[in-house]
C-alpha cells in the first residue's frame, strides 16, 4: 500500500527533497524552504491515503480536500499548504519554486517506487495527484495574495513619498513668494526690483512643478496620446515665450534659432512641450550666471532634432542613465523633485523619439530629442 511505502521512506523522501532543492540556483535556497511544505504535506498525503482505506473514504476529503478544482474548499492540507506558500514569498523565492517544491516530492515518490519495484496502483496515485493539484493550488494563491499586498503597500509608500516631495517643494516655493509679496506691501517696493525677481523666481517655480507632475501623472496613468501634425517652427515660438522669463529669473541669455517653417512634428504637442521645457529648466538650473542657453530645431535626413544647450559644469562620469532615474539629481543643486529628465525620456519615447545627451567642449552639455520628420502642407501653419 502506498501509506505504507511512504510511511517507511518518510525520512528518505524529505531528503530526496532536500537534494533537489540545495541544487536550485536562485535564490539561493536552504533546507528552510521546506519547514512547512514536503513534511507536512507528506503527513497529510499518508492521512489522507490511510483514511481512504477504511469504510469512511470521503473522510479523506476533510484533510486533502476534493478533488477537480474550482473554489478552494478548506482542509487541514490546503490551510498548510496556503502557509507555505505565504512563507517562501516573505522569503523571496518565486512562485516557480512553490510549484517546484511539490513536484518534487512527486517526482522522489515516483523514483523511489521505481528503484525498489514498489507497485502503486491506480486509485492511490489519483489520491497522490489529487493532494498535488490541491496544495500547489492553495499555496500559489496565497503566494499571489501576499505578493499583491506586497506590492500595492510597496506603491503606497513610493506614492507617499511623491506626494511628500510635491508638497514640501509646493509648501517651500509658496511661502517665498508669500514672503517676498509682504516685503514689497510693506515697503512699497516695484516688481522690477530684487524682491520682485524673488516673487518671479517662486511662481515660475511652482509652475514648473505642477507642470511637470501633471505630466508624470498622465503618463504614468497611460493616458492616450494626442497626436497633431503641428509646425515645428510655433512650436518653438511657444518655448521661447514661456522660457524667456525664466531665463531673466535664472539671470542667463536664451538664443533661439531661425526654424525652417516647413518643418514638422506629428505627435502629442502638450507631452512634447513638456519635455523640451523641463530640458530647458535644467539648462537654466544648470547652466553658469551670465552665460547662454541654446534652444537649436533643425531637420537632419528623415529626422528633426531639437538641441538644448547649456554652458555648466558637464555629465560627471557615470551618471549619463542614472540621472534619468526619477527623484535623481547629479548636480549640486538639489532644488526640485529630480523628475524632470525622467519624465522628458518617457514623454519623448511614448512620440517614437528619442532623448539622448553629451558634453560638449569646453564645458556644459546638449540634451538632443530626436524625431520622426514631416512636412506641412504649402500655407498650412508656417510662420
Amino acid at each position: 500500500m502506498l501509506h505504507e511505502f511512504l510511511s517507511l521512506h518518510r525520512v528518505e523522501l524529505i531528503q530526496r527533497c532536500q537534494t533537489k532543492v540545495a541544487k536550485r540556483a536562485s535564490p539561493e535556497a536552504t533546507a528552510d524552504e521546506l519547514d512547512h511544505g514536503v513534511p507536512f504535506f507528506l503527513d497529510q498525503l499518508i492521512k489522507t491515503l490511510t483514511m481512504e482505506q477504511t469504510a469512511n473514504p470521503m473522510e479523506s476529503r476533510k484533510v486533502s480536500g476534493p478533488e477537480g478544482g474550482g473554489k478552494p474548499a478548506h482542509s487541514e492540507l490546503g490551510d498548510m499548504a496556503a502557509r507555505h506558500g505565504g512563507e517562501l514569498m516573505r522569503r523571496g523565492f518565486t512562485v516557480e519554486q512553490v510549484v517546484h517544491d511539490y513536484g518534487d516530492l512527486c517526482q522522489s515518490i515516483t523514483d523511489l517506487a521505481f528503484e525498489i519495484n514498489e507497485p502503486v496502483n491506480v486509485d492511490e496515485f489519483r489520491t497522490l495527484n489529487r493532494c498535488l493539484d490541491n496544495a500547489i493550488a492553495m499555496a500559489v494563491t496565497e503566494y499571489n495574495y501576499q505578493r499583491d499586498f506586497v506590492l500595492a503597500d510597496k506603491q503606497v509608500q513610493a506614492l507617499n513619498v511623491q506626494i511628500g516631495f510635491f508638497a514640501h517643494e509646493l509648501r517651500n516655493f509658496l511661502n517665498t513668494a508669500t514672503l517676498a509679496l509682504f516685503a514689497m506691501k510693506d515697503g512699497n517696493l516695484g516688481l522690477t526690483g530684487a524682491t520682485g525677481s524673488v516673487l518671479d523666481r517662486s511662481l515660475v517655480c511652482m509652475r514648473t512643478l505642477i507642470d511637470r507632475s501633471l505630466t508624470d501623472v498622465r503618463m504614468t496613468a497611460g493616458m492616450p496620446l494626442r497626436h497633431e501634425l503641428f509646425s515645428l517652427a510655433d512650436f518653438i515660438g511657444e518655448l521661447k515665450l514661456s522660457a524667456t522669463l525664466e531665463a531673466r529669473v535664472r539671470e542667463c541669455a536664451l538664443v533661439v534659432s531661425e526654424v525652417d517653417g516647413r518643418l514638422a512634428i506629428d505627435g502629442d504637442r502638450d507631452l512634447l512641450l513638456s519635455a523640451v521645457g523641463n530640458l530647458l529648466q535644467n539648462a537654466f538650473k544648470f547652466t553658469h550666471h551670465g552665460t547662454k542657453v541654446f534652444l537649436n530645431a533643425y531637420a537632419q535626413g528623415d529626422r528633426i532634432l531639437i538641441d538644448v544647450e547649456d554652458h555648466g559644469d558637464g555629465l560627471p562620469p557615470g551618471d549619463v542613465e542614472k540621472m534619468f532615474q526619477p527623484f535623481t539629481q547629479c548636480g549640486d543643486d538639489k532644488s526640485g523633485l529630480g523628475l524632470g529628465l525622467s519624465i522628458s525620456r518617457r514623454s519623448v519615447e511614448a512620440n517614437d523619439g528619442i532623448l539622448r545627451v553629451r558634453n560638449k567642449m569646453p564645458s556644459g552639455c546638449i540634451f538632443t530629442i530626436d524625431l520622426p520628420r514631416h512636412t506641412l502642407l504649402a500655407g498650412a501653419g508656417q510662420v
